[in-house]
């Protein structure tokens, strides 16, 4: 195993096993991320003349490409629960990396529509097992002081995915970008096979000595040091404590407590102001919006700027773990929302403005790029990381997994309709009233974020819960009673 061959070259507690296990844990989310940008370059060439296909692929074949992503990924969720669970953390992500693999395989043989649908739907399982997996991963082996870095690793994993796919689509073949895409889970496959498992996994499964040796291993230290077994019993402490947080409890709780209730509702509704921003849609068919700003003399083609807004997306993420902890999560996620509407608002007068002339919108060639990087960079830094953030401040451990699960579901439920929607509503009526309906869910969400919203930040779930309006449960309602005979 890798704790033989590797210990010697790293220092006594050092972090370096754990970096390299992150890393490579992050390789789905990249393969995913470049999955996701792959048909902003490619969906044009499919639909062209120049076409690799035997014939122009039509619109709608491209809406579906998009769209049923999400909606494969929303009931695949459930299914990478119940696999992280009942066969281990490590499985779960090679299985994800596999996914990838056949997506990739699939459109190198054929480029029939069928073929083409059928290999995006697949991403499908990339995007349940890169959300579900990884974070769970990260959080069982990273030590707290680096637990944060190595967290952001996947968003920037992601946003890292889709700038080389935009990147590899202005410059590389149909074929030899899906080539050098495959290469990335199949890499993926062959080194993470000397990764260990999670100790919480092995603890779960009571193979005790397995688990320590792990945390040895993560932690760069013998399994005979007092440090190990500290953390071994704080980890099995741990496992008892979550022993009731089964689904059907969890359920039973998020419904029938108040507060709780009013909790993941917030969390539902952030998550629509998450995924209706319209970021999603601009980075699927962001060459598709290019080429129709095309005419206004902007220098760069459209999947070079296509790229620049995925370099755009990649600096918003690594702000992001910055700007959280400097502004609060609430300031964050308002200004950043707000921000993204008055972008979007303006982006669609241009578009408005540029269809009813027919022709070119003058001196306001910059706007259509400047306004999309924009709201590129307040997803990156805000509206995409915050919502989670705040979700796993609002919820318990024992309701976090539960609640994650849900989410991530009605997630890639929204996002599927938007992906549909978005090509059709735009050839039929014009991307002006898009951007306008995106910019009106920015504009009312940032009135529900600065009237509903609490801030999560240095909190605990006491004070959070007090904000909504009620604390919700036996253990805070104890905690006045005890107050007020205090107070007599």
């Amino acid at each position: 195993m890798l704790k033989y061959t590797m210990k010697k070259y790293c220092a006594e507690g050092s972090k370096l096993h754990q970096i390299i296990v992150a890393s490579l844990m992050v390789l789905p989310v990249f393969s995913y991320g470049t999955a996701i940008g792959w048909i902003s370059p490619m969906g044009p060439r499919l639909m062209s003349e120049e076409t690799p296909a035997s014939a122009p692929v039509h619109p709608d074949t491209i809406s579906w490409m998009a769209s049923v992503v999400y909606l494969v990924g929303t009931p695949t969720v459930f299914f990478f629960g119940y696999v992280v669970d009942n066969f281990g953390r490590k499985r779960a992500l090679m299985l994800t990396s596999f996914a990838m693999a056949a997506c990739w395989a699939l459109k190198l043989y054929s480029t029939e529509t069928w073929a083409l649908i059928t290999a995006r739907a697949i991403v499908g399982l990339g995007v349940s097992g890169s959300y579900v997996v990884t974070p769970l991963y990260i959080k069982e082996i990273s030590e707290d002081s680096v637990r944060g870095t190595l967290g952001s690793l996947v968003v920037l994993s992601q946003n890292l995915g889709n700038l080389f796919a935009y990147v590899m689509g202005e410059y590389l073949s149909y074929n030899g970008m899906l080539w050098v895409c495959l290469a990335v889970p199949i890499l993926h496959l062959v080194l993470f096979t000397a990764m260990p498992e999670t100790p919480s996994y092995l603890l779960k499964c009571g193979k005790v000595e397995e688990a320590r040796d792990a945390l040895a291993w993560l932690r760069c230290r013998d399994s005979s040091e007092p440090r190990v077994e500290s953390e071994l019993q704080s980890l099995l402490l741990e496992l008892e404590q979550s022993k009731g947080g089964e689904l059907g409890a969890a359920l039973k709780t998020m419904i029938t407590d108040v507060s709780t209730f009013r909790a993941f509702r917030i969390v539902l509704i952030i998550t629509v102001a998450r995924e209706l921003c319209g970021c999603l849609a601009v980075l699927h068919f962001a060459s598709l919006i290019f080429s129709k700003a095309s005419a206004s003399g902007w220098v760069l083609t459209a999947n070079q700027q296509a790229a620049v807004l995925g370099l755009v997306q990649f600096v918003g993420s690594c702000t992001a773990s910055t700007l959280v902890e400097r502004t609060g999560r609430k300031p964050l996620l308002g200004t950043t929302c707000f921000v993204s509407g008055v972008a979007m608002c303006a982006l669609g007068a241009w578009f408005f403005a540029h269809g009813a002339e027919g022709a070119d919108a003058g001196g306001a060639s910059w706007l259509p790029i400047v306004a999309l990087c924009l709201c590129i960079y307040c997803d990156a830094a805000g509206l995409q990381p915050v919502p989670f953030v705040i979700m796993t401040e609002m919820f318990s451990f024992q309701l976090r997994g539960t609640v994650t699960a849900i989410v991530i579901a009605f997630a890639c439920g929204l996002m599927s309709i938007e992906l549909r929607v978005f090509q059709p509503i735009a050839a039929s009526v014009g991307l002006y009233l898009i951007f306008w309906l995106f910019s009106a869910v920015c504009l009312v969400s940032t009135v529900y974020i600065a009237c509903v919203v609490p801030e999560t930040k240095m909190r605990s779930l006491d004070e959070i819960y007090a904000e909504i309006g009620s604390k919700g449960n036996k253990k805070g309602k104890e905690k006045d009673c005890e107050a007020d005979v205090t107070k007599l």
